[in-house]
């Protein structure tokens, strides 16, 4: 357990200090090259709803747990080379569960050409980063989509893989790495295949699903966080029980409300698919307008959740007899 929660302190100074570089290798990667073949497979082979139900559910429970169990693996070889090789390798691997600097680093890429009022590239670099259609969002509906990708990002992008790591440090035989590691392999199945539309309409519930499950707990618990830093927890709890609810996602409207609610802005809106408009809930009152600034804020809220949360484990780790 003491080398696990060291692990997860470096594995969090990685992630402020580096990030993800574009150039290197990335678990997620693999993962995704993996998510298409797979799927890609399931659906020549499957072709009713039954039997493409039913290789989702292989799809899911191969990715997790195949993710989780080579992750472990790759760091018990490391460590039968040497031991600090292993504490190396599992750091690095940790660290790129979190994507706190690369959330950071993606809407300062989109903020940056915004301030200087090229919209036409910035919509560019937008549709790197979003789902929905970019090419004709003006500047206040640009913005807003920065601040619902960070939004919604900090809980299955930061926050979830955070709890996750912190879980794993108190199972000594598994270690914080794996968890965190089947946790991202979840989210990236969900966002690859765990859409209602076709081809992936059966093929991806089941991924879909287990992901709202694995982030339901981390989603609250950020939610709470964040009521709690506010100073007006009741405020933020009573404006996502109004609104969180009526989002279909049983997490991405929490997390987005919390942080509407906290900076005072209304998030949600008419959003184009491919050509189809989709309304999604109002989240949060529009008090302010939502700026740069608020993304700004929004991304350092996250940070300071990201720090609690490190904080407490660490407490935790630190009165726990017998460590």
């Amino acid at each position: 357990m003491t080398n696990s929660i060291y692990i997860l302190i470096i594995a969090a100074f990685l992630d402020y200090l580096i990030g993800d570089p574009w150039d290197w290798p990335h678990p997620v990667q693999v993962m995704g090259w993996v998510i298409s073949r797979l799927s890609k497979f399931s659906l020549q082979l499957c072709q009713n709803s039954l039997t493409q139900r039913l290789a989702g559910i292989v799809l899911g429970i191969i990715l997790i747990i195949g993710s989780g169990l080579v992750g472990f693996l790759i760091i018990k070889i490391a460590r039968l080379v040497h031991p600090l090789l292993g504490i190396a390798i599992n750091s690095i691997l940790l660290a790129s569960c979190f994507a706190g600097r690369s959330l950071r680093a993606a809407a300062e890429a989109v903020l940056k050409p915004l301030t200087a009022g090229d919209l036409a590239e910035v919509r560019k670099i937008l549709s790197n980063y979003v789902g929905r259609d970019t090419q004709n969002l003006s500047q206040a509906e640009i913005l807003r989509a920065v601040l619902e990708t960070v939004a919604e990002n900090a809980t299955d992008g930061v926050m979830a893989p955070l709890f996750y790591a912190i879980v794993g440090v108190f199972i000594p035989v598994i270690g914080p790495t794996p968890l965190a590691l089947a946790y991202k392999a979840s989210s990236t199945l969900d966002s690859m295949v765990g859409y209602r539309e076709a081809p992936y309409t059966y093929l991806g519930w089941f991924c879909a699903r287990l992901e709202d499950y694995l982030t339901w707990l981390p989603c609250r618990l950020t939610v709470v966080t964040l009521a709690l830093l506010s100073g007006k927890p009741m405020y933020i709890w009573r404006i996502c029980r109004r609104d969180a609810i009526n989002d279909p996602s049983p997490n991405s409207g929490w997390s987005e409300c919390a942080y509407a609610a906290f900076l005072g802005v209304q998030m949600g809106g008419t959003n184009w698919y491919r050509g189809v408009a989709k309304d999604k809930p109002l989240l949060g009152d529009a008090i302010y307008p939502i700026t740069a600034t608020s993304i700004q804020n929004a991304l350092q809220l996250t940070r300071y959740c990201f720090l609690i949360w490190l904080g407490i484990a660490i407490a935790i780790f630190l009165i726990l007899p017998n460590r």
